[in-house]
């Protein structure tokens, strides 16, 4: 199994979120499996992990994602759904911030060209889409209008507004494992409900094992 992820910055607050990304990579890599990560290039409003509040910065998406990943990754530019076997995204506020816009505009969000077409070359293709976090508002944007079915935790306003998007959203526990086998989309609350790095390794290797289990 090739598994192509998507990042989005480096760290919870304007990022991909590390304990959910790590977590993700270990799942996959103790199958035996492979990944590679891409990112978007381009620049965002850097968040202070201390206080919560921008203070001018910007930084490239790219550029700091490539710290989660050791450098060890690609402009998402280079992704092709015919590499892979399937497309993650761990979420961190990045997914709502510098993937989309659902941050700052909530149900009316749009979402980054490259990584919209990313996730269509993916699910025309019939190869798993996995998200956590909030990364699967996202995949309500994109894939909403399909029916698809997923999890944002439990009653929140993420949820709420996937529902509007077309989304079938089903509350879940932070380490249960929502599946909509139609369309081959495999979501896990994580931190959006968790609270410890446990209950976020669990959900994340649930969610693996539960693409292990359909054969993916």
């Amino acid at each position: 199994m090739n598994i192509a992820i998507i990042l989005s910055g480096c760290g919870n607050r304007d990022g991909s979120e590390l304990q959910e990304t790590l977590s993700l990579l270990l799942a996959i890599d103790r199958r035996g499996w492979h990944y590679q990560c891409f990112a978007p290039q381009g620049e965002y409003a850097v968040v202070s992990h201390l206080d919560g509040n921008e203070h001018g910065d910007r930084r490239d998406i790219l550029v700091e994602s490539a710290r989660i990943a050791r450098g060890d990754i690609q402009p998402l530019t280079q992704y092709r759904a015919a590499d892979f076997d399937a497309l993650a995204l761990p979420g961190g506020m990045g997914a709502a911030r510098n993937l989309s816009s659902y941050a700052f505009d909530g149900e009316a969000m749009t979402v980054r060209p490259d990584v919209e077409q990313a996730i269509l070359d993916a699910y025309r293709q019939h190869k798993p889409v996995l998200a956590m976090c909030i990364a699967p508002m996202v995949l309500a944007k994109v894939l909403g209008p399909e029916g698809v079915k997923l999890t944002l935790g439990g009653e929140n306003a993420a949820s709420h507004a996937a529902a509007k998007l077309g989304a079938d959203v089903q509350h879940c526990g932070v380490t249960d494992v929502c599946v909509d086998s139609q369309h081959h989309v495999y979501t896990t609350p994580a931190y959006m409900v968790g609270t410890r790095i446990s209950e976020i390794f669990a959900g994340a290797e649930n969610m693996v094992a539960a693409l292990e289990r359909d054969g993916q």
